[in-house]
């Protein structure tokens, strides 16, 4: 490039009208950036979760309500700890593919109230997110592995010689083959969107999709679900990967019913939570893009749980959305029909997609107070 070409697109060459008029948007670019990290400063303060106090404000006796990190199989992993009465028996919460409790904000569970609470973030998601920790090293054997740590912890601190284990979504595949595995543990497993044939819910998913889509005339979203078929023999495409969260949410069978955006209902949400840090918040998203338990999908795809763990030797609940299509509901009844346990409940929410804990907070509070603490039934679905 010559001389004269450098100079002609050199600042000194504009013109001073439209040199200050850049200079304007960039100054406003920068207040708005300035802004927006305020902002979220003012909404990651304190960075930790509020104690419990009872009516004069003051710390309630024998609560905890701590966010912790705890070396677990050599890797610091982060973990919210809540209870109103540490003597309340302990629940072990697992995840699915990216941490949610920031979520009990704006839709409290209760759990609290009868449990002492732990909502773990596994190796590679969330605050458990390290830049050191390898996607090779989240394996279906380390994440069970890491699962019988925390409880050990739990049970030790806490002077339990078992606990409960409730898994969510991705955390249902991990959480039923831990409680194969270690019965001796766990009083009852607690499954939340229970996976059973992933790749089947899928296909499931994606014809269900297709055909609301055709009802409504959504020209849009048929063309991308037609260009990125799914099949049982061929598996899943990743441009239908790109576009399933949008579709799942804006026919209402995703995270929650009522939720229709990832961005609003999500994305932003977890912003606004103050019991994070904002390194904590952008490492949760990152972690979300490059680690957690989404590294398992092809695991997750190739293996029928049904044929894998068809028995479990303690109490067996399963939490289920009749919306859920991200965990298919059908294929869900059709794995515990087969599932032996000395004990069994499944039970339908009618108002719920994948998330039952946060649409249905009471009824799934009366299940586990009179249902699972009690080692009973009563309250399931009727054959």
């Amino acid at each position: 490039m010559t001389e004269k070409n450098i100079n002609f697109l050199s600042w000194k060459s504009l013109p001073p009208k439209a040199g200050r008029i850049i200079l304007i948007i960039f100054s406003i670019i920068l207040v708005c950036i300035i802004a927006l990290v305020s902002v979220l400063l003012l909404w990651s303060y304190p960075g930790k979760p509020k104690p419990f106090v009872d009516k004069n404000g003051n710390s309630l006796p024998g609560s905890i309500s701590e966010k912790i990190y705890v070396n677990i199989n050599g890797i610091k992993q982060g973990m919210f700890i809540k209870s109103e009465d540490q003597k309340n028996p302990v629940l072990l919460y697992l995840h699915g593919g990216m941490p949610d409790y920031f979520l009990t904000a704006k839709y409290p569970t209760g759990f609290e109230n009868y449990f002492t609470v732990c909502w773990w973030e596994q190796r590679g998601s969330g605050i458990s997110y390290n830049t050191d920790t390898s996607s090779e090293s989240v394996t279906i054997d380390q994440l069970v592995s890491d699962t019988l740590e925390v409880t050990n912890y739990l049970r030790h601190r806490f002077h339990k010689n078992k606990i409960y284990l409730m898994g969510h979504s991705g955390g249902t595949f991990i959480g039923i083959q831990v409680a194969e595995r270690a019965p001796d543990l766990y009083y009852a497993y607690i499954g939340v969107a229970q996976m059973s044939n992933q790749l089947q819910s899928e296909k499931l998913a994606y014809d269900y999709m297709l055909k609301q889509f055709k009802a409504d005339g959504n020209i849009k979203m048929i063309r991308k679900l037609e260009a990125a078929p799914v099949s049982l023999k061929d598996g899943i495409p990743d441009a239908y990967l790109a576009v399933r969260d949008q579709a799942m949410h804006s026919l209402g069978i995703g995270t929650i019913h009522d939720m229709r955006s990832v961005v609003d209902g999500i994305f932003l949400e977890s912003l606004q939570s103050r019991e994070y840090t904002l390194s904590e918040k952008f490492n949760t998203w990152r972690a979300k893009l490059s680690s957690g338990v989404d590294i398992l999908s092809d695991t997750m795809m190739a293996t029928d749980l049904a044929k894998k763990v068809p028995k479990l030797d303690i109490p067996v609940y399963f939490f289920h959305g009749i919306y859920d299509y991200t965990c298919n509901y059908t294929l869900a009844k059709e794995y515990f029909q087969k599932l032996k346990a000395p004990v069994k409940g499944f039970y339908t929410f009618k108002k719920s997609a994948h998330s039952p804990i946060f649409e249905e907070p009471e009824k799934v509070q009366k299940i586990l107070q009179e249902d699972v603490l009690a080692g009973t039934s009563s309250l399931a679905d009727k054959k």
